[in-house]
């Protein structure tokens, strides 16, 4: 709702739903909502609004964004964005030629921080990427999993790779480029869930880059953490969740001396947030433009996801051009593995 009424010039809240009708109906008063509903057709076939955002539990956000964008309205969707590539590939199918689109929350992306890094590795300033670190740190405890439908494949989707440390991965590849392979290990150490509370993986790029990634919500000292050594400097961010331009850093290569030292006035301080994404959608709502973390902007990372669980129940490396409709981690990120897929999977 900050975000919203941040972009109060352009935008009117309409309607909102809930499955608890005294709680949405608070909701709307609360925030002065005029509509509230508990059935999405209804709301749709009423309001007609231009845009939805979702905010629901993950097992749910595929049927419901398809819904919508049937209904003619464009998405904005909480990550997970869905369950699977395939729930993913059937939302696209969903979408039409100057909209509707859905894209996911991926806020990252749009911090100051991170555009300016972009534009930096495409102009070839910092030279070649050659290593990478990807950390989601993070710490739920036991009671955090209580709510029923999180620690579960079927409703979840995945554990800390799926559901928390995506939003470093995605920011990782939107600056590195494509991935090629992952290979990856994944543990339930401690919380009592049916997914996995840590993962493991190291990603091959197209580049030739590497990157080491961590998944976890065992971890007292919480911390997202990214570097990225260049032939020409190392650019590091330190946040938890969401950052600014100050909690990036730049570390010249020696032979390049402090000339080419990191610029921070080259563009506004910008918040990674939904305030920042939500503005980009708004611009490409009004052009009918793809967003960027629609379509093909955005499966790349669930890609990734995909891969990383199917390396780590299988023990075996996996290329991205492998995760086709033929694979069972296509529908199911357990991929029946016995061992981790419930039992009516198993």
């Amino acid at each position: 709702m900050p975000a919203l009424r941040a972009e109060r010039e352009r935008v009117e809240v309409v309607a909102a739903l809930d499955a608890d009708a005294d709680r949405v109906k608070a909701f709307c008063v609360e925030h002065g909502i005029p509509a509230a509903y508990t059935d999405l057709g209804e709301l749709l076939d009423a309001a007609r609004p231009d845009l939805v955002h979702v905010c629901t539990p993950p097992f749910v956000h595929a049927e419901q964004v398809v819904t919508c964008l049937e209904a003619g309205a464009w998405v904005w969707c909480e990550k997970p964005v869905c369950l699977s590539l395939a729930e993913y590939d059937a939302i696209t199918a969903a979408e039409r030629a100057g909209g509707p689109y859905a894209a996911v929350v991926f806020q990252h992306r749009f911090g100051s921080g991170a555009r300016r890094l972009r534009a930096r590795i495409e102009a070839g300033e910092l030279g070649r990427p050659l290593v990478a670190q990807c950390v989601t740190a993070w710490y739920r405890e036991h009671k955090y999993f209580e709510v029923p439908w999180r620690g579960r494949w079927e409703t979840e989707g995945g554990g800390p790779t799926m559901g928390h440390g995506i939003h470093q991965m995605d920011l990782m590849l939107a600056l590195l480029g494509e991935w090629t392979e992952v290979r990856a290990m994944a543990g339930r150490l401690d919380r009592r869930i049916e997914t996995e509370d840590v993962s493991l993986a190291m990603v091959r790029f197209a580049s030739g880059a590497m990157a080491s990634v961590v998944n976890s919500v065992l971890s007292p000292r919480e911390e997202s953490y990214l570097r990225f050594d260049f032939t020409g400097a190392t650019v590091e961010l330190r946040h938890l969740y969401g950052y600014r331009d100050a909690d990036w850093s730049y570390t010249p290569a020696p032979h390049t001396g402090e000339a080419a030292a990191w610029s921070g006035h080259d563009l506004a301080d910008v918040r990674s947030s939904h305030d920042a994404q939500l503005a980009a959608l708004l611009d490409d709502h009004e052009r009918g433009r793809r967003p960027e973390t629609s379509g093909p902007g955005g499966r790349p990372t669930l890609e990734l996801v995909t891969g990383l669980y199917r390396s780590a129940l299988t023990g075996l490396p996996v290329h991205r051009d492998e995760l086709g409709p033929e694979d069972p981690f296509y529908h199911r990120l357990h991929g029946d593995t016995p061992g981790w897929a419930p039992e009516a999977h198993g």
